[in-house]
């Protein structure tokens, strides 16, 4: 009798249990404003179920045990979505029409940046930002990459020179030459190209642009100091066939672009012009000196893909750019007298001319493993006056790289050889060699050979190791060793850690990274032979994805620290002189990012970021040596977008504000009614400002779009001119003694109402 009533409750137990466990199922229909969405992830976490929708968007989730379960739904490009269902027993839930909502938090964004490799920003084990020129478009319709990269979190616009408004990007509040500035993965702005050549690429060529914070010359080189900016460019296939925008302002510029993107044969191209128009003067500080640089600018650029079997990538692309910039004094201005004055000893202005072209592309060998060769070429030209001073360069740079893709097992391999040559030539002492009393031009010739080897080992969804060397060899300092390690640990499905450590080198280019030994009349003083610069750097990153009703966001947090060796930084404490030196110490940068990514369930999304550094280095004050905040290197920044989407008008509305705190400044000194300078300096540290943005745009189903915005909508101006000594009534205005251009921490670019139109043709 015991046994028999065992073999019943046994018997019951196993029925109870394949109920549970047995035949149910949840079925349903993914879209997106009535759009099927094809192949997403429908998932119970906790059971390790999962399928995926067809191509009508259709799912079926089978073998699902009756109770309470968590279901989530996952498409790239839209948000992650999270449901409760509950199953009784002997029943199919059917959730009938399910509606994702896009993504803008830009997880799904492909990236190449971090690994030389496409992967998902949410896969890659090293950290990168992107922003796309759809969002740009929508958010501030900028004219050229500095002026993009306002709306990434940590990275700046610096203007370098109070007359002729030149502008470089900073990272985490180091000089723009830190920044190595890639377009499709290839280094052609070089030294010279960074002061001039990053305002020549326009936005219309953009697809998107990322940015990894933090050394990264294992895989790009010595310029790689504080981090890396890719521009990536559109593809032909995927654009429409003829593009048009035009833009023109209150401040009289006007900005264009034509874009036609045929399908010839087995070719995807795409051929474009840009041009830029600036020709307004205004003085509103009164310092006798434009307020904004005047240019006229012209850019044309090809990119031809070829369709070849199996996939394999061949891809071309060309670039040349023109530019006239220029300004100084009315009189120099006024109706282009400026081309008969430059060099005048008595009519102050400066007139830059700037001639470039780059080729590069990207071609797959026909092989069964995968092996590329990446190759680019540019020049650079410049001809230039500052006042009475000439500088005239000319820089060439020729760059390949060849390299495999190797998979086993759970590992990524990739081998590569690069080769890098830098010519370089200009009309000072920085090409120049003292021989018997006689100064001979030596121009400056580089053959730079590199090899490095990177792994990616993933032995569980969790885990995510990318370890990396690169030897480069340079013939005035030897076998450069350049080593990186990225990690990356999935500590929940929506929580991600990071943790990179990486090393930097970088060669001095003195004279093409700083023009301010020629603009002002300060006297540069180098106190030593200039050392090579190293860095290594260490970046902590979490990230977490929440949901939050039908809503979601993205909660991103960072800590970086870098420490230089043999930094070279310039000294502006003594009147009338630039002093060079390598710091006698340590020279250390670091801080905390946090961004803030949030998406409604109606159509609005909100990103806030914001970025707290401390940027200093030893220097040595009467035979001690202190700390010293780098000059420029703002304490803390900010960043807010807010975008909304009026579906039925078809309305984009977008503000954007960029909010910058207090930097420390040069000791200068203005000068009284007798020319003499004042014992009382103006601030060494500036006082926080923001700059604010409004746009709104309206879209038509022809394909046209109208946008217009107000830039700078408070009319923020610096409080002092950037300039110092304008005013000394011994001498004519820029070629006083005390002249000088460094006080220029921010815009004095005021308002302007902006007006623009986009056409795209199908």
């Amino acid at each position: 009798m015991p046994q028999f009533v065992l073999s019943v409750l046994t018997f019951l137990l196993g029925v109870s249990y394949s109920l549970y466990v047995a035949g149910y199922s949840i079925s349903g229909k993914l879209v997106s404003e009535n759009e099927p969405v094809a192949f997403a992830h429908i998932a119970i976490p906790m059971l390790d179920i999962g399928t995926t929708s067809d191509e009508q968007g259709v799912f079926l989730l089978e073998e699902v045990p009756a109770g309470k379960h968590k279901v989530y739904f996952s498409a790239v490009g839209y948000q992650t979505l999270m449901k409760d269902v509950i199953l009784e027993p002997s029943q199919t839930n059917h959730m009938g029409t399910i509606e994702l909502m896009q993504d803008m938090l830009g997880l799904d964004e492909v990236v190449v940046t971090g690994t030389m490799r496409e992967t998902y920003v949410r896969a890659s084990p090293i950290k990168v930002d992107v922003v796309t020129s759809t969002y740009l478009e929508k958010s501030i319709s900028p004219v050229n990459l500095t002026e993009s990269v306002k709306l990434i979190n940590g990275v700046d616009e610096v203007v370098a020179c109070g007359v002729c408004y030149t502008s470089n990007i900073s990272i985490n509040g180091l000089p723009g030459q830190y920044t190595a500035v890639l377009m499709d993965g290839m280094p052609i702005y070089g030294n010279l190209a960074s002061v001039y050549g990053l305002n020549g690429i326009p936005t219309s060529i953009i697809s998107r642009i990322e940015v990894i914070k933090g050394p990264s010359s294992t895989l790009y080189g010595s310029e790689a100091m504080a981090g890396v900016i890719n521009i990536i460019t559109k593809k032909p296939d995927e654009q429409e066939l003829v593009q048009v925008n035009i833009m023109g302002s209150s401040h009289m510029e006007s900005f264009g672009n034509l874009a036609w993107n045929p399908k010839l044969g087995k070719w995807n191209a795409t051929i474009g012009l840009n041009y830029g128009y600036m020709n307004d003067y205004a003085d509103f500080n009164q310092d006798g000196f434009g307020d904004m640089v005047q240019l006229d600018q012209l850019a044309g650029f090809t990119k031809w893909d070829l369709k070849r079997p199996e996939g394999k990538i061949f891809s071309m692309a060309g670039k040349v750019y023109w530019e006239d910039r220029r300004n100084g004094t009315q009189t120099y201005l006024n109706q282009r007298a400026y081309r008969s004055l430059r060099g005048s000893n008595e009519i102050y202005g400066e007139s830059i001319y700037t001639k470039r072209a780059e080729v590069f592309g990207k071609y797959e060998l026909p092989l069964a493993t995968k092996v590329f060769w990446d190759y680019s070429a540019s020049m650079h030209q410049q001809d230039s006056y500052y006042g009475s001073d000439q500088y005239v360069a000319e820089q060439y740079i020729l760059f390949s790289n060849a390299y495999l893709e190797q998979n086993w097992k759970n590992h990524r391999a990739t081998l590569g050889l690069s080769a890098r040559y830098q010519y370089y030539d200009d009309n000072t002492v920085a090409t120049g060699d003292s021989i018997d009393s006689q100064i001979i031009n030596q121009p400056e010739n580089q053959f730079i050979p590199g090899v490095f080897l990177q792994d990616e080992w993933e032995p569980s969804v969790k885990f995510n190791l990318l370890s990396g060397i690169r030897f480069d060899y340079y013939q005035a300092h030897g076998l450069i060793f350049s080593p990186r390690i990225g990690l990356k640990y999935l500590l929940g499905p929506f929580t991600t850690a990071r943790l990179n450590l990486g090393s930097g080198f970088k060669t001095v280019q003195l004279f093409t990274e700083d023009h301010a030994f020629i603009s002002g009349q300060r006297e540069v003083v180098i106190q030593s032979e200039l050392n090579p610069e190293t860095s290594s750097n260490l970046t902590l990153n979490l990230n977490h994805v929440y949901l939050l009703g039908k809503g979601q966001g993205m909660v991103d947090l960072s800590f970086f620290y870098t420490h230089f060796n043999n930094k070279i930084t310039p000294n502006y404490d003594t009147p009338g002189k630039i002093i060079y030196d390598n710091t006698v110490g340590d020279a250390t940068n670091m801080g905390f990012g946090l961004n803030i990514d949030h998406q409604f369930s109606f159509p609005i999304a909100i990103k806030w970021g914001a970025t707290i550094m401390r940027t200093m280095q030893d220097k040595l004050e009467e035979q001690e040596i202190v700390k010293d905040w780098v000059e420029f290197a703002p304490l803390w920044s900010s960043l807010i977008s807010i975008n909304y989407n009026w579906k039925k008008p078809q309305l984009l509305w977008a503000f954007t504000a960029n909010v910058t705190g207090p930097m420390a400044l040069p000791q200068v000194y203005d000068l009284n009614d007798n020319g003499v300078p004042v014992s009382l300096s103006r601030p060494t540290t500036s006082s926080p400002f923001s700059i604010c943005n409004f746009q709104v745009t309206k879209v038509f189903n022809t394909g046209i779009q109208l946008y217009l915005g107000v830039q700078n909508i408070f009319n923020y101006r610096q409080a002092y001119s950037p300039l110092i000594g304008y005013n000394d009534p011994n001498a004519d205005p820029g070629f006083s003694e005390y002249f000088d251009t460094s006080y220029t921490y921010s815009p004095i670019h005021g308002r302007e109402v902006i007006l623009g139109f986009r056409w795209s043709i199908e």
